[in-house]
């Protein structure tokens, strides 16, 4: 099974509660916000993930697979499950099946 190829450049993934979404940033001083995936809350353990954003200066580096690896990791460690409407995650797990068993059941 194909794993994701992760972007060379080490970042760091904040859960920003406030603004219902996962950020990603630049792990240095000063760090650079590279982009988010915005989730709603369906209940406490289920995450619909609806938008995977890149700034345009971060495109086509990687950025979003590992953006979408890491959180989806986190889901998975707090037991939890996702609803994928973003059109990029839904493109991930076909190429990821091995994600597959955290979507909700509908």
């Amino acid at each position: 099974m194909p794993q994701p190829e992760l972007s060379s450049t080490p970042v760091k993934v904040v859960r920003n509660v406030d603004r219902d979404r996962f950020e990603l940033f630049t792990d240095e001083t000063p760090a650079e916000f590279i982009g988010f995936l915005a989730y709603r809350e369906v209940d406490p353990r289920t995450l619909e993930l609806q938008h995977t954003i890149i700034s345009e200066g971060f495109s086509r580096r990687g950025f979003a697979r590992t953006l979408v690896t890491t959180v989806l990791d986190r889901i998975r460690n707090d037991d939890g499950r996702i609803v994928p409407t973003c059109t990029y995650v839904q493109g991930y797990l076909e190429r990821f099946p091995q994600y597959g068993d955290l979507v909700a059941d509908q």
